[in-house]
């Protein structure tokens, strides 16, 4: 079957390719900016066609021979006029859809009350399923609350609620019954409705298994992360534009995005049929709590990145991708610092393997043995553990309150974090060339756990120069005078 999925550049479209392409489906992509598509894994297995669904430009050529069109454009920012221009991009591509021929539009709504006034959020997302259930084309609408997987807009705003804020005062709406559902469940049902029987058009609601309340959310979703139970204490004075303003300044979601969340949380979001299910003989749904654990694996398996670039492709839909949003995928801290090297880079790596036990970490000795103390005093294992051998390491290894994740010999080391501290941590050294001169590189990593967490790197950070730069200057200076 040859499918057209629009905004394949955003958060379900950009998941959606590769399960379509797995399923056997021939794909094409339309995109304003095909560039954004460049460096996606699937890149070479796809068709992309420039065209824009407000202007029409390119529409026929990407709509030739389609049978199944996913619809998966949205102004989330909401500026001014969106939903004029959300309605209209929807009429011109349902226009579009007809004279070509096309046998389904999919598309992806939102989960809101009936014969109650919407924000206009909910309401442009809810007149876009109208604009297509009412053209020519058979549409298979699907609605969905609050997706539960990285980089959702949704996911974050709960994810950095919860981990920043033990104790904080929301709005009215944490008390909203909410039915969330796993991303990996939304993707499958957006495949599989694509094998719908023909003439299909409806909308359908999508959720998962279990109904809660935003509070409870926020709860559930501590206890996966192993955090401490929050604290809730229910306000009824602020308004949807204040929350958005309350929730900007306690996450990193910018407040274009925040409003029209709060906004769509300020009724219940629970559905009212199951019918999808039914018809595709699918009601296997992942619930709330594994749902989280899934969005948060990449981090808690300390998947870093081994290759110094900016993240790796996920195997999963519940993971991040390179191209969500800077506030997407959780928060992790890095501390990054290169330096030439006058030293082969053989001279360079056994300066690096050779690191910790009586040799030292090349800075501030003193600080790191206060360190080691204090780790010891609150329970932890303290500098005390050594290391195996002096020159050679390997992984597993223990090199004083740090663990051997990773060695690539000659390349990289990564060490994971054994002392006490409130979230995980790495160190990875690291020997390369550039410009035909050695190079050392250094980043320090670290994954808060709630918001002790955030507030030790704040703490520790005026110290990074200290530690870290010292760290770098003579790890590169002691493999220069070693020659």
């Amino acid at each position: 079957m040859r499918v057209l999925v629009t905004g394949a550049s955003g958060y379900v479209g950009g998941r959606l390719v590769p399960l379509l392409l797995d399923a056997g489906h021939d794909v094409r992509c339309l995109a304003r900016t095909p560039d954004k598509l460049r460096d996606h894994p699937w890149r070479d297995r796809v068709d992309v066609v420039r065209g824009d669904v407000t202007d029409g430009s390119g529409l026929a050529e990407a709509l030739a021979g389609v049978d199944t069109a996913y619809y998966l454009v949205h102004a989330m920012g909401g500026g001014r006029g969106f939903a004029g221009q959300d309605a209209l991009g929807a009429r011109v591509f349902a226009c579009a859809a007809e004279k070509a021929g096309v046998g389904r539009v999919v598309y992806l709504g939102g989960l809101a009350p009936e014969g109650v006034p919407l924000s206009a959020h909910m309401a442009s997302r809810s007149e876009v399923g109208e604009i297509l259930l009412a053209s020519a084309v058979p549409a298979v609408v699907l609605r969905a609350a609050v997706i539960i997987g990285s980089g959702s807009a949704s996911f974050e705003m709960l994810r950095h609620l919860t981990e920043r804020l033990p104790v904080m005062t929301t709005p009215r709406w944490v008390r909203s019954r909410v039915q969330p559902i796993a991303v990996r469940d939304v993707l499958r049902l957006l495949v599989e409705s694509a094998e719908l029987p023909p003439g299909t058009d409806r909308t359908f609601d999508v959720g998962g298994p279990e109904v809660l309340t935003y509070a409870e959310m926020i709860q559930r979703f501590a206890a996966v992360a192993g955090i401490r139970r929050r604290w809730i204490i229910p306000v009824p004075v602020l308004s949807p534009g204040l929350s958005s303003l309350w929730v900007g300044l306690v996450t990193p979601v910018p407040p274009s995005i925040a409003r029209p969340l709060v906004e769509s949380l300020r009724h219940d979001a629970v559905t009212r049929e199951d019918d999808l299910s039914d018809l595709l003989d699918d009601h296997d749904r992942l619930r709330f709590d594994e749902a989280v654990r899934l969005a948060l694996r990449r981090v808690d398996q300390a998947r870093v990145d081994t290759r110094w670039s900016s993240a790796a492709w996920p195997t999963a839909p519940s993971d991040p991708l390179p191209t969500d949003p800077d506030w997407a995928g959780g928060s992790l801290y890095t501390d990054e610092r290169s330096r030439p090297v006058d030293a082969p880079p053989d001279r360079l790596w056994a300066v690096v393997e050779g690191i910790g036990g009586e040799q030292g970490w090349y800075s501030w000795p003193l600080a790191w043995a206060a360190r080691g103390w204090i780790d010891l005093a609150v329970g932890g294992v303290g500098l005390r553990r050594g290391r195996r051998d002096p020159r050679r390491l390997r992984a597993g290894d223990s090199v004083d309150f740090w663990r051997v994740e990773e060695i690539v010999p000659g390349e990289l080391l990564r060490l994971r974090a054994e002392m006490r501290l409130p979230g995980l941590a790495w160190l990875e050294l690291g020997v390369g060339r550039e410009d035909g001169r050695t190079v050392y590189r250094q980043r320090a990593l670290f994954r808060p756990r709630g918001l002790a967490g955030h507030l030790y790197w704040k703490a520790v950070t005026p110290f990074h120069g200290l530690v870290f730069g010292s760290m770098a200057r003579n790890i590169a200076r002691r493999a220069g005078h070693e020659g």
